[in-house]
């Protein structure tokens, strides 16, 4: 069971209840410690005076405010304490906003609301249940380790919640702080758009946060685990490259069609030229409508009945299947690069790790979401 790390009262008009104060998140960051090179002595920072060089101990040290150049009005710590609002021990409630109307961007930290004692349960309940039904949050100021925050209290999963949030003042104005932010004038076609759209609907997924983990903390520990051993450790793939402006119309087509979707899919005449297209070549057909899908029909029912059958059927299967279908193959395979590959690349790839696999399964492909090339 955690330990609180605040304890105090929560009210709303008249209405108040003890509570306690819980961490709601945990850092798994891997830390490191500092050591000298070629050696385990461990390297400490030490406070040192900086005109003298010498270490200062902490006893001796007090907080300065800089008024002029080495100019300072010293503050001690007993006078800070005198002022600090660390000895408010209130959660006061003094309005209830729709959340709706507050920007992400104010939000910082969440913690967990629990009642001091079961015999507050009943006043905590109500309390959370009055918000669920209001569908609002309450707006407070409390303090805590010498800061006092603007905080949302609200109600979640059948529990009350506390948002710590930034003042208006600390929120930068973008306008202010890039400058090279594109204005309204930016002409983007009404193709692109289509396009761009139809990308972010193919790849919509639920919302499910068990599905995504800190993938570098794990390549850490892997690196950490490799050096340990003594084993080689295969750096990952290198980070995506800029898109071209030039070349937009070109990189949307193939995003469409590493997500499944023909390549020029913004719209039924362009998608079925360009599918056609791509098609023709490589299997002798010709351009006349509709035989696009009966061919897709008929290379899906080669590669039924070729299963088992050896190396040169799995050739001839894979010889018959578009792009995409040779990607999302790909993907079942976990197979490097192959967002970057052109589509008889993929196929030989593909050829070669079946050929390597021989009849062992095919990995189960994994369940996160894979960025678009």
């Amino acid at each position: 069971m955690a330990r609180p790390i605040w304890s105090g009262i929560l009210s709303f008009g008249l209405v108040s209840v003890p509570v306690s104060l819980y961490a709601a998140t945990e850092d798994h960051t891997v830390h490191f410690r500092q050591i000298q090179r070629g050696t385990s002595d461990r390297v400490r920072n030490l406070r040192v005076n900086e005109r003298t060089g010498e270490e200062v101990a902490f006893g001796d040290i007090v907080k300065g405010f800089e008024t002029a150049e080495g100019e300072y009005v010293v503050v001690e710590p007993e006078e800070l304490d005198q002022i600090s609002p660390g000895r408010s021990k209130t959660i006061e409630i003094t309005g209830f906003v729709d959340l709706d109307q507050v920007k992400p961007i104010f939000f910082d930290k969440t913690y967990y609301l629990g009642p001091k004692g079961k015999e507050y349960g009943k006043v905590y309940t109500l309390l959370q249940k009055a918000l669920e039904q209001a569908n609002r949050a309450g707006i407070a100021m409390f303090s805590m380790r010498g800061k006092e925050y603007l905080t949302a209290v609200r109600a979640e999963n059948g529990i009350l919640t506390a948002h710590t949030m930034h003042f208006a003042d600390e929120v930068r104005d973008p306008h202010h702080e890039i400058g090279n932010l594109p204005d309204g004038d930016t002409a983007v076609s009404d193709r692109e758009l289509t396009m761009a759209e139809q990308l972010i609907e193919m790849l919509a997924v639920d919302w499910n946060p068990d599905d995504y983990h800190d993938t570098f903390e794990q390549k850490v520990h892997e690196l950490i685990a490799a050096k340990q051993s003594g084993a080689d450790y295969a750096a990952p793939e290198a980070a995506p490259r800029p898109s071209n402006v030039i070349d937009l119309m070109d990189i949307l087509s193939r995003s469409l069609e590493s997500a499944g979707r023909p390549a020029g899919a913004a719209g039924p005449e362009q998608a079925e030229e360009a599918e056609e297209a791509e098609e023709a070549p490589r299997s002798g057909r010709t351009a006349a409508g509709g035989k696009g899908a009966a061919s897709r029909k008929t290379a899906a029912t080669t590669r039924s009945s070729g299963k088992g059958s050896g190396k040169k059927a799995a050739a001839e299967d894979l010889s018959r299947l578009t792009k995409a279908e040779l990607y999302k193959r790909a993907g079942e395979l976990d197979i490097p690069h192959r967002s970057t590959m052109t589509r008889d690349q993929l196929q030989a790839a593909l050829e070669e790790t079946t050929a390597r696999a021989g009849d062992r399964p095919a990995a189960k492909p994994r369940r996160h979401l894979r960025a678009a090339s």
